[in-house]
Parts: structure tokens; sequence; C-alpha cells
């Protein structure tokens, strides 16, 4: 089989969820077949050595443009040009009218949702707006659509009226680096970042779905209550101006001081950031999956998170579970945790056994069961 993996992102430096995933796929892939021929396309950028050719796996860089140029045209051009069999989309899109089957990574369909429309920054809007033209275009011809949990599975067959044997669950895993790390070499990182002893760690962005506004109401509410006050919130690849911003929509000034922004952290950073936090606080609006809960998990941190969507499905009883549409619950969940700490070994010790159950190995095995089946039915 001649199989094209459209990886777009992986090569740029700030890598996020849907990167990281579709790396690991690939990279869980060259592991296990050695026989079909692969041809990885890519967008050029500075991290170029995240991932090595092999004899079957080709790393082919296609023109530099702008995300819709570059998947529609220039990718399109090369599914023709190496006569492929057939192409893999990681990250919810795809080239439309292709003349070979395609199969595609749908993360999730929040774009589609009338919650979420027009919010987020003008870049945000953006790919929203070439989403929703798109997703619902490639959708309908692709032979499987791959999604990550069975909540966004049922979303899905619910939009689209699609039959469940088209829309397979893939569950994301969690890399290896994430654990449990020698204290020593995890404070020295925490060092490094200039990180308090104490901290709470927030990973997100400034898309609404992420709740950062809700979180800020909790932690008002908590430093009003608690004489104490709370401990510094870490917070990686944020900007100061939109957060005070949002402070002062919410007269909260005041939690400026108990902010540290450390700027974009690396994925090989993160874990020491994990095993150092107090708590994790993922109080999303709407997930698909929720992999900083693993990761957080992974590296035996106390997570909090919303009850809504996939996040009860990936958490199971590993974290505290919050209305996130109610800042007060929040609010209560981050007090109970600060101070009882038998609360915080139990989610520590289910956590513990939730990692496990998700693998990006499993993911791949998936991925080449059905690249096979496409073939097949070509045959």
């Amino acid at each position: 089989m001649r199989i094209g993996i459209e990886a777009q992102r992986i090569f740029r430096p700030k890598k996020h969820g849907m990167d990281m995933v579709a790396l690991e796929l690939i990279k869980n892939l060259q592991e296990i077949d050695t026989v079909n021929e692969y041809f990885i396309f890519v967008q050029p950028d500075t991290d170029d050595k995240v991932i090595t050719p092999t004899a079957n796996f080709q790393i082919i860089p296609l023109k530099k443009s702008p995300y819709p140029v570059w998947e529609q045209y220039h990718l399109r051009r090369a599914v023709k040009k190496y006569k492929l069999d057939m192409l893999h989309c990681t990250s919810n899109t795809a080239p439309v009218n292709l003349k070979v089957p395609l199969l595609i990574t749908l993360h999730d369909i929040i774009y589609l949702e009338k919650m979420m429309l027009n919010q987020g920054t003008w870049y945000q809007k953006m790919g929203s707006v070439y989403r929703r033209w798109n997703v619902p275009l490639v959708a309908k011809y692709a032979r499987y659509l791959f999604t990550v949990s069975r909540y966004e599975q049922e979303r899905i067959i619910q939009h689209f009226g699609f039959d469940e044997d088209k829309v397979k669950v893939v569950y994301n895993g969690v890399r290896s680096h994430f654990k449990v790390m020698d204290k020593v070499a995890a404070n020295q990182k925490r060092q490094e970042y200039g990180l308090p002893a104490e901290y709470m760690l927030f990973l997100g962005n400034t898309d609404p779905k992420k709740n950062l506004s809700g979180m800020m109401k909790a932690l008002k509410m908590l430093h009003e209550q608690n004489e104490s006050g709370i401990p510094t919130l870490v917070m990686p690849d944020f900007g100061k101006e939109h957060l005070s911003e949002l402070l002062a929509s919410i007269n909260a000034e005041f939690l400026m001081e108990k902010i540290h922004l450390t700027g974009y952290v690396p994925n090989e950073d993160l874990p020491a950031i994990y095993n150092c936090a107090t708590l994790f606080l993922y109080p999303s609006l709407r997930e698909s999956f929720g992999l900083p809960i693993l990761e957080a998990m992974a590296c035996a941190c106390p997570v909090i998170t919303s009850n809504t969507s996939s996040m009860p499905e990936i958490s199971g009883e590993g974290a505290c579970l919050i209305d996130p549409f109610k800042p007060e619950e929040l609010a209560d969940a981050i007090y109970k945790l600060l101070n009882d700490m038998n609360l915080c070994v139990r989610l520590i010790e289910a956590g513990k056994k939730r990692v496990p159950l998700f693998s990006y190995r499993k993911a791949a095995e998936t991925a080449l069961e059905h690249y096979q089946m496409i073939y097949r039915q070509q045959a």
C-alpha cells in the first residue's frame, strides 16, 4: 500500500494537542509497519528533527503556505504525484473532491455547534470559518472517520446522521515521558521557570471553551473567602494583556499578583511542571478528549475537571468533577483538595489506573487495520 498521512503542523516549534497526536501516530506506525510505503506531508518549519525518515517512511515538506492553500492545493497535488492508494488527514479537515479513499481523524465538531460560534480571537474565528465550510463536505465522502471519544462519536453521528460503522473511536494516548519524575530533577526544572514551591497549574488558551473567565471568577471567590489566600496559578502560553483585560472585566485585578505567566512551555518540559504542581485545573466547557487530564494523572498531580462532554469519560474516578458553568463549584473543589490530602491521594491512585487504558500503540494498530480494510475494499 502507498499511504499518505497529512501531518502539516508537526514541524512547528509550538506544538499543541493535535500536532502531538499526529506525531505519535506516525512514530508508532513506524514501529509496527515496515512493509507498506508511507508518505508524510508536512509544512516546512524549524522543528524538523522531531521525526526521522525510515526505509518505508518518507517525510515530504510541501510549499509553505496558509493552511487552506497548503491543504486544498499543494496536498491535493501531492496525492496525485505520489500515486497514493489512500490519504489519512489527521486534523479535522481535508482536500475536497479527492480521487482516492480518504480517512479523517475528526477530533471534534465544536466549531459546528451554536454555543461556540463566533467566539475567540480573529485567528480562531477564521479557522472555524474554514472548518465549518470544509468538514461537512469531506466528512460525507470519507471512507472512515476516527474520533477520540465515545462522546464525540455520538455528537458526530447525531449531527451528520452517519452510521456507527463509519465513525470509529480511537482514543489518544499519553507520551512515555509523562510520568512521576525524580523530585530533584523536577524541582530543578521548576526553578528554571522561576516557579514557587506551591502552585496550581492551568493549561489552555484564549479559546472561550477553555473557560478562563469562569476559572478567574472561581479564584476571585476563593481568594475573598480565605484569609490565607490561594497558591500561585501557573499559566503557560498566555499574554499579560489579554489576562489583564479579563481580570478588569470581573473586578479582580488583584489576582494578577497570584498568577505566573511562563510563556510557552515545550512538551518535553511539561512533565516536570505537572510533577511539581499541587493541583491541575481543567474546567473546560467542552472537550472532545482532554489530553492534559491524562498527562497530569501520569505525573501524579490531582486533577479538577468538568462534568461535561468527554471529560468524565476520560477521567473516570481519577478526577474531581465540577460544573464548569458554576464558578462556585470550582472554588469549592480547589479549597477541598488543598485541605484534604487523603482525597488527593485517592484521586492520584485512581488516575494511575486510568492512564494505561489509553495507548498510542493501540491507536496506530487501529489505523493500520483500517488502512488494510480500505485497500481490500478497492481490490
